[in-house]
Order: structure tokens, then sequence, then C-alpha cells
């Protein structure tokens, strides 16, 4: 196989150009190309006069080895085909019960998936309702404030990245192909086939509803057996061989609250990052775990035009997909503070999910074609912040942020215009900036939900964005409140075979303080169904659990 790298054609262009590009550089025949297969593409927008797409791209020729002697171009490579991702099991231990995975956001689903291609026949509990009939409550709490404390934002199948941009991309360095794997099953069940190359891939909430059930079904469909609407709430262990392990599951049914128990000796807690009452029960049961940092912040709103002429340029006459920003700074207080999640096209919504609490996040349709765009905008808190010996402080801190939005907003999102934010007043209506938020929202001052070092670094970030991006710090930008489910402010503790100090419990994902997104839970989850693979060996066809 050849590797091309640093491919750059002007937009607009067809796949037929990269072909012809391909074949002109190679200097072959167009009959001597047999295959041409895009591994990336990536925008350059350095200059706005001329925009770029920048490919890496996997060809096959006929006459491979007589190029090799014949090109020396250092964006020119000769290598094996990518390798596809597998993992054979060698475990030689036989399970007396199923595998158990609480949870199922992208780190759960992703390790049943893996177990159930393996013949493990995992059993999948979820705390929430199905997707179909989350996506009912939620809309219903959007349009009429009703909270289902199970069933929202933060809770259901898909976990919270269901009602997110669906954004793929990750800092991980993964040399394995888990990550590449993760894009092909999505594609696989029914995400659009250019998240295999773009280079800040998306999905869109509306497309990830159905991809989610698609794999529940194929999960089904390879043995697996999936329970909605269960809640584990106590775990049950015993001393043997000299360790502490897990046995056994309490589970509750949230709608008819009885309980009943499950035995298990292999347990995946991929339990997500607002899972605080699952975090309180483990803190009781002794199951080690530690505070760590993570970030609080606010939403900002700007019209997606004022990005998109910053990014490409305001006379770009070209059709370009909703422009993307991300932007850091690092302020003499010795904070951090930095864009996250942003949602092109999007909208701010209200993703509670306690009762007198109000957290916000941001989504994107697949079309990203709503009139603004916005973006968290954060700091870095640490256990610091919030002192005190209690594993759970950082829970504890989240909450009291929480608390203050939901007062100040009556229930409803508060929001404010950055002008008054660095007056710290109240904002008594729109600017030039009509807020996009899914739920009821309400002027008022939400810098008064912070303490005032976070709230002057907030002030001091969107500032210095202005610089990168004019207008960023307009006095109409919509500020709303509070952004406190950035990622888990707890860790269970594991060890080199995934396993917790409680043999058999796998702490994974995003809610254990193991990933930081949708690829990087969902690779997660795949590396812990590769370790429980290593001790144990599956079902046999005729078997039975």
């Amino acid at each position: 196989m050849i590797q091309i790298s640093q491919l750059k054609l002007k937009i607009p262009h067809t796949e037929e150009q990269i072909q012809k590009k391909v074949i002109k550089l190679l200097r072959i025949h167009e009959t001597e190309l047999l295959s041409l297969r895009i591994l990336k593409q990536s925008l350059d927008a350095r200059r706005k006069s001329e925009l770029l797409y920048v490919y890496t791209v996997e060809v096959e020729v006929t006459k491979e080895q007589k190029l090799r002697k014949k090109l020396r171009d250092k964006n020119i490579l000769f290598r094996e085909p990518i390798p596809e991702y597998v993992y054979t099991p060698t475990g030689d231990r036989n399970f007396t019960h199923p595998p158990v995975i609480v949870g199922s956001g992208p780190a759960g689903l992703f390790c049943a998936y893996a177990l159930s291609r393996q013949g493990y026949r995992p059993v999948l509990l979820e705390r929430g309702a199905n997707v179909d009939e989350r996506v009912k409550d939620v809309e219903d709490f959007w349009k009429q404030g009703t909270l289902k404390p199970d069933s929202n934002v933060q809770f259901g199948e898909g976990g919270a990245g269901t009602f997110s941009d669906g954004k793929l991309n990750t800092l991980i360095h993964d040399t394995f192909g888990r990550g590449r794997e993760v894009l092909r099953v999505f594609v696989k069940y029914g995400a659009p086939e250019r998240i295999l190359y773009e280079n800040k891939p998306h999905i869109g909430t509306d497309i990830l509803v159905k991809v989610v059930k698609n794999m529940r079904e194929d999960l089904l469909q390879m043995g697996a057996d999936v329970q909605f609407h269960t809640q584990v709430t106590k775990i049950y262990t015993e001393i043997a061989g000299g360790e502490q392990k897990i046995c056994a599951l309490e589970v509750t049914d949230t709608i008819t609250k009885e309980a009943r128990k499950i035995p298990a000796e292999v347990v995946v807690f991929a339990i997500g990052h607002s899972a605080r009452d699952t975090f309180a029960m483990l803190k009781e049961q002794e199951v080690p775990m530690e505070a760590k940092s993570f970030a609080v912040g606010v939403r900002v709103e700007h019209p997606q035009k004022l990005i998109n002429d910053s990014q490409y340029g305001k006379e770009t006459k070209v059709k370009l997909p909703a422009a993307a920003y991300k932007l850091t700074a690092n302020l003499e207080n010795g904070r951090g503070v930095y864009t996250f999640c942003m949602c092109p096209g999007g909208y701010v919504v209200n993703a509670s999910s306690e009762e007198g609490r109000l957290a916000v996040n941001g989504m994107s349709y697949s079309g990203r074609d709503g009139k603004n765009a916005n973006s968290a905008v954060i700091v870095t808190v640490t256990p610091e912040d919030y002192p005190g010996d209690d594993v759970l402080s950082g829970i504890h801190f989240q909450r009291q942020l929480e608390e203050r939005a939901y007062h100040l907003g009556a229930g409803n999102v508060p929001v404010q215009r950055f002008e008054d934010f660095c007056k710290n007043q109240p904002s008594m209506g729109a600017g030039s900036i009509v807020p996009q938020i899914k739920g009821a929202y309400t002027w008022s001052n939400v810098r008064s939900i912070f303490p005032e070092e976070i709230a002057n670094t907030m002030e001091q970030g969107i500032r210095l964005f202005d610089r990168k991006i004019p207008g960023y710090a307009g006095a109409d930008t919509v500020i709303s409140g509070v952004e406190s489910r950035t990622s888990s402010p707890v860790r269970i503790i594991r060890d080199e075979t995934f396993q917790s100090k409680v043999r058999g419990l796998y702490p994974c994902g995003e809610g254990a303080g193991y990933a930081g997104g949708i690829t990087s839970a969902a690779i997660d989850g795949l590396k812990v169904a590769e370790s429980i693979s290593r001790i144990y060996t599956p079902f046999d066809n005729l078997g039975k659990c």
C-alpha cells in the first residue's frame, strides 16, 4: 500500500479531482490505480483567500515495486495496510455467571459490544430508559420542566454523550487501532462514513439516537441481556484466596422500586460522571476512590456567522461546514481557562439530573444549522478549591454551584449578557444575540453563581479570546450557567489489570475517571473488555449462563 500525506486541493473539488491529483503525483496511468481510501481530511484556513482541504490517502496500484524505486517524496510512504482492530481471548477461567456491565454510555456499550462479539453474553444494566423513551422524557423536560431523575440528559441509553454534538475527536495516542474501530462501529450502526476520515468528526444528537438503538438491537442478537430502569444500589463482596472479591449486586427497579439480587464475579462500572448516588454507595462500601480535578464554567453563545467569518474569512463564497474553534489561555493567577465541547450551529441545553439543581451543556444536530454557536468556557478546579478529606468533595462543590444556578433562575436556565457579567449586574433582556436554549431561561446575574476568583478568571479568558476571534467578548455575548459536568470529580482507583482493589470490579470510562469524551470512553470500554478476556474464557456456543 502507498500512503500519501499533505495532498492539498482547493475548495470546492470532487472525488475525481482527488484521484487525478494522486495519479499525477505518482506519475501513473489511471488504469494503474486500483483503489483509493481517504484516511484523513482537514481544513487549511490559514490563507482566507485560498481555503484548502488537506488529505492523507491510502492507495493501491498495479506496479508498487516499480514505484518504490523511482519515487522519492517525503509525503509518500510505502507501508503495509492499516490493520483492523482485533483481539483474541486468551483467558482460561470459566465464568459462573455472565459478566455485568453497569451503564450504557459509550464505555459500557463498547465493552458490551466487544464482549458480545467474543461470546461472553454480558448483562448490561441501565438505570435510565431506552433511547426512544428517553428522547420523549428529555423533550417533555425542556418543554414543561418536569424532570425524571433517572431519564434525562445525563441518564439513559447512550449516556450523556447522546445529547451532545456527538464529537468523536480524541487526544489519545492509539497504536492498537481502537480509535478507528470505534469510528467503524459507529458507521456500522448508522453514522455517516465521513467520520472515518474527518479531522474533527461528529455525528449529531439526531443520528446518535439511531446509532445507539441499532447497536443495542445487535447486542441482543449476539446474546447480551439489556435491562433498563435498573439501578445498582449495593455491591456484595466476599473474601476468597485472601482477596476481597465482588460476588453479587443489589439492583433496584427505578419505576417499581423493587430490589433483587444478581450474582456476578465480574462487574464493569461504566457509570458516567453524574452517578453521584452510585459514587456515594461505593464510598460507603469502601471501594478505593480519590478526588480529582475537573472544570466548571459557563456556556457562551455567539452568532454562527461571527465564527464562520473569523475562521473562513468574511469574503468566502464557498459553502463550508459551520466553523468550530478551540481556545485556551493561562492567566497570571496561575489558572487556565479554555473552551470545551464547542457546538457549531448548536443549542445550550438544560442538562439537570437532580431536583433543585441546574446544569447546562451544549448539543448540535447533525446539520449543525442552528443560528448560534455555543461552547463551554471553563476553569480547572482542583481538590484545593473544595477542601476537606471527603473523596466526594468535588461532588459537593458541583452541587453548591448547581443549587445557586437553580435558585437564581427559579428552575430555568439563568442567562446574562457579557457586558452585565463584567459589571456583576443582572441582565434585563437580550441584546443583538437571542439565546438558543433547549428549556426555559431567565435573565439574571450568572456571575453570582461562582466564587469571585473563578468568575474573574472566566471574564479575563473571554477577553483574551476576543484577540483571536474579534467579537467574542462582545457586550451582547450570551452567558448561561452552570457548566459543571465537564468530567468526573472522582476517580475509582484501578490497577494494571483494570480492576479495583475489590477484585472483579472494573472501573471504566469517564465516570470512573479514565476518559474525557465519547471516543476515549468507548476506547476504555474496549480495553476493559480485552482485560476481562485475558482472564476468562467465553461461553461455548451450547453452554448456558
